[in-house]
């Protein structure tokens, strides 16, 4: 099902991309065969498949282990790609082209881009499954989950159903159960009659975006799949650090903005330090816009409130649009901070969660980041129990780490910002 839909996404695409070429041709050129205008125009035809091709290639990568969905954000993505692609070929190639033309072809392609995903929301698809486990925390988290229809829960020690179970019904068992002789063969006579099979933690994780915490044992199931991913580990420090050098103009001249809107607003310093948690467990300061009081930076480790008297006015604009986060960008300049990653969390909360919740501390495995799949995922957590609720999408981006992902989180976290949610 999902790589039909995928396939599906990646041909209406290139279908949409055709039609916005025949429109543009007939607007600029007057006629629907461009190449009778002009012979030389194939160059620019072919830069623009090239591009289309490698936008399509990593925007469909960049969906990672989740189940696929129309996002009109990877619609945006596969444009921009495109003409980025499309721009450096005519550039290099000193090749034919006409700024009409692709302004026609961006708009129109955008437009039907979008078009055809909106559609396809209407009737957003289900897998259907029959879930074998006791786990209920699993089972209620699969049952929210958009793409998942749980179309029978079966009692692992229990007895089997009476009637045969849909047909395309996917079998998601849990592993760590102990199956009745009854239930093993059921399940056993159901693989043999064709139906697909799946472990029920990687279901989880696909129809979730979690990890399924209560199935961890040790923690290999993190570090073994972190560990083949090194490569990418080490080149990521390099790729935020061209990043953070790239936007820095705009970073700077923001920033002066903001740090007139503080000291207008109260007294007090325009930065705010703390002390966080790092990679491999390790203390660093964390550098934030002051958004609070002064007479409340030094106040006992407790976390913000909705309406939180603490906070300033200015503060509260800049905690919403998450510009307060700004200066982080020079923790990732000294390699505190990753752009995507766990979010750091202050010393004292690290303390007793490392106590009191099983596998915290495997956050740490990787850098933290100024946002990260929990930020998109969940918001802010405000107690214990939001914190494992964090955790669990925490510790999928650690078993998952990949550019791809990472691409994702980048993209969501635009709308995050825009939407101001999960802010405190």
């Amino acid at each position: 099902m999902s790589r039909r839909l995928i396939r599906n996404s990646v041909v209406l695409d290139l279908l949409s991309l055709v039609v916005a070429i025949e429109i543009a041709s007939i607007v600029v050129f007057n006629t629907a065969i461009p190449w009778r205008f002009r012979e030389d125009v194939w160059s620019l035809l072919g830069s623009l498949g090239l591009g289309a091709l490698v936008g399509l290639y990593i925007a469909n990568r960049s969906q990672g282990a989740g189940v696929p969905r129309p996002s009109y954000g990877r619609a945006v993505s596969v444009i921009g790609i495109a003409l980025s692609v499309t721009a450096i070929s005519l550039v290099f190639g000193r090749a034919y082209w006409s700024r009409n033309f692709l302004l026609v072809v961006t708009a129109t392609w955008l437009v039907t881009a979008l078009a055809h995903r909106a559609f396809r929301r209407r009737r957003p698809w289900t897998e259907p499954m029959a879930v074998v486990t006791n786990e209920k925390v699993l089972l209620d988290h699969l049952l929210a989950a958009p793409h998942a229809e749980i179309v029978d829960v079966l009692d692992p020690s229990g007895l089997v159903p009476e009637e045969p179970l849909p047909k395309g019904t996917v079998i998601a068992v849990d592993l760590r159960a102990v199956l009745s002789d009854d239930m093993a063969r059921f399940v056993s006579s159901c693989n043999l009659a064709g139906y697909p099979m799946r472990g029920l933690v990687s279901a989880y994780e696909e129809h979730t975006g979690r990890l399924a915490i209560v199935h961890l044992h040790e923690g290999w199931e993190l570090t073994v799949p972190l560990a083949s991913r090194a490569p990418y580990v080490r080149t990521k420090r390099l790729s935020d650090t061209a990043m953070v050098v790239l936007t820095s103009p705009i970073v700077l001249l923001l920033g002066l903005v903001i740090s007139a809107a503080i000291k207008i607003d109260t007294r007090g310093p325009v930065i705010f330090k703390q002390r966080r948690i790092g990679l491999e467990g390790e203390p660093f300061t964390l550098y934030k816009f002051r958004t609070m009081h002064t007479r409340h930076e030094m106040a006992t480790a407790r976390f913000a409130g909705r309406k939180d008297q603490r906070v300033t006015r200015a503060g509260r604009f800049l905690r919403k649009m998450r510009v307060d986060e700004l200066p982080q960008l020079w923790n990732v300049l000294r390699g505190d901070l990753s752009l995507v990653g766990p979010r750091p969390e202050q010393a004292p909360f690290v303390e007793t969660f490392s106590e009191t919740i099983p596998f915290y501390t495997h956050r740490h495995l990787v850098r933290p980041g100024i946002t990260g799949w929990a930020q998109v995922n969940f918001g802010y957590a405000d107690s214990e129990a939001d914190t494992i609720e964090k955790l669990s999408f925490d510790l999928y981006y650690v078993k998952h780490l990949s550019p791809w992902l990472d691409l994702e989180i980048l993209g969501r976290s635009v709308w995050t910002v825009l939407s101001g949610y999960g802010a405190r």
